[in-house]
């Protein structure tokens, strides 16, 4: 009993700390109270007191490969003892062999890589060098898209974090969202948005299609609703783009490295990319990483150009090392593999789930990357919390969320959506435990539901 209280005092004053001299992401600081945690390991993390939580969220969609990877964390120790850190002019073994994988299992002839802190850098340099390659400014974003918080890539994100950093980066453009379920045009057939050609071909002809550098698109929308677009949809962007000289960025933070059952999102289409930007999936998170890989015309050309950027920490020793690592145990443990099997586990269980709540509206997903939206009224689809960027409506969601907690699971919400993305190396009777204590939480929505 005195370990349970030593360790509940310590928590508290992890917490205390906290409070006084941290500032978290995307919060009123004053509403917030931390969950301390003590360790993880696998699909678990753990409190202070010891309670044990199932991780349905990969903290931020990040921790792919598990908690404390056995593999992971050796090869950090590894690096660390031999060789900490070194500037990116210098050739390390770990780096040169992390561009090197990354080309093996990247689609078509994306082979080169510029590697930066996370995603957000990742697109940022994305984008500069779209506009280097083809002398033009403009690029095309989406509105549900998050893709950072640095100035430019705050630019590019639609969803409403980006309100307080404007006026940002010059030069952006708005296109709507292949969303189905809320189609922006109504949903006709053939939809103009949701088909992907006619809609971008409109808006070319109002920015002029010899302005733009670049469409920069998340394959599978991620925290803006999991939103997988129809077939047809990324084929058609991709020739449009080819016809008038655009390149295509695909933003495949989360959803890269296995999360949609193949090893990038873009693989469920058969489309290359000009562009592909990761972070999160490529290590886990264990140590900042992210990277920009193009294709081999742009590598061709920025062969012999000045590259005009550069990152203190580019291809860090430790974040490589734990990358190489990663992608090893990928192959070894059949990762990828699991995640497309796990895929068809949670189609049936969120189904099944939508068959006993009428606070579900829609489910939609691949691999261990899902959504379930809440409503209150499926015939009318009225979301279940009114659109609110400054989150004081989103009490439903969030009682889901408490109620999930305390019965040990972890979810990641936004707005009416609750996020399904454990670890790729989630197994079936996880997922039960997970999916029963869901069911319960639920029952708080359908409280709220017509």
């Amino acid at each position: 009993m005195a370990l349970v209280e030593n360790r509940s005092a310590e928590g508290e004053r992890v917490v205390a700390d906290d409070r006084q001299y941290l500032i978290h992401s995307w919060s009123v600081q004053s509403a917030l109270s931390p969950l301390a945690v003590a360790g993880a390991e696998g699909r678990h993390f753990w409190d202070y007191e010891g309670k044990r939580y199932l991780d349905f969220a990969s903290q931020l969609v990040n921790v792919s490969i598990g908690h404390q990877h056995p593999k992971v964390v050796a090869a950090i120790k590894e690096q660390a003892d031999r060789l900490c850190t070194i500037g990116p002019p210098m050739a390390n073994d770990k780096r040169s062999e992390l561009a090197r994988l990354i080309a093996e299992v990247m689609p078509g002839d994306l082979e080169r890589t510029f590697f930066t802190n996370g995603g957000a850098e990742a697109n940022e340099n994305a984008v500069k060098l779209a506009r280097w390659v083809t002398g033009r400014h403009k690029v095309i974003a989406r509105y549900r898209s998050y893709h950072g918080a640095t100035a430019g890539a705050i630019t590019l994100t639609g969803d409403p974090r980006r309100w307080p950093a404007e006026p940002g980066m010059p030069g952006v453009v708005r296109m709507l969202d292949p969303y189905t379920y809320r189609c922006p045009a109504g949903h006709p057939d053939p939809c103009p948005v949701c088909t992907g050609a006619p809609h971008l071909e409109e808006i070319l002809q109002y920015e002029g299609a010899h302005t733009v550098a670049a469409v920069i698109l998340e394959t599978v929308v991620g925290t803006n609703g999991i939103i997988v677009p129809p077939d047809g949809y990324l084929q058609a962007i991709r020739e449009v783009c080819d016809r008038h000289g655009i390149l295509l960025i695909t933003d495949e933070v989360m959803a890269g490295f296995g999360r949609t059952g193949k090893w990038f999102g873009v693989e469920n289409w058969d489309v290359v990319p000009d562009i592909l930007t990761v972070a999160k999936g490529i290590n886990s998170g264990y140590v900042p990483l992210g990277a920009m890989i193009v294709r081999k015309p742009i590598a061709d050309w920025v062969r012999d150009k000045y590259f005009a950027g550069g990152l203190t920490y580019s291809g860090h020793p430790l974040a490589c090392a734990s990358a190489v690592a990663s992608i090893e145990a990928f192959k070894e443990e059949g990762i990828v593999e699991n995640s497309a099997e796990m895929g068809g586990v949670f189609a049936a269980a969120l189904r099944g789930l939508q068959e006993r709540h009428p606070s579900i509206g829609d489910v939609r997903g691949l691999g261990c990357f899902w959504g379930i939206e809440l409503v209150k009224n499926r015939a009318t689809r009225e979301p279940l919390v009114p659109f609110n960027a400054t989150g004081e409506a989103f009490a439903p969601v969030g009682r889901v969320s408490k109620a999930a907690l305390e019965r040990g699971l972890y979810l990641m919400t936004h707005w009416n959506v609750i996020m399904v993305c454990p670890p790729l190396t989630i197994t079936r009777e996880e997922i039960e435990e997970g999916i029963g204590i869901l069911d319960e939480a639920l029952a708080i929505a359908d409280e709220y539901a017509a």
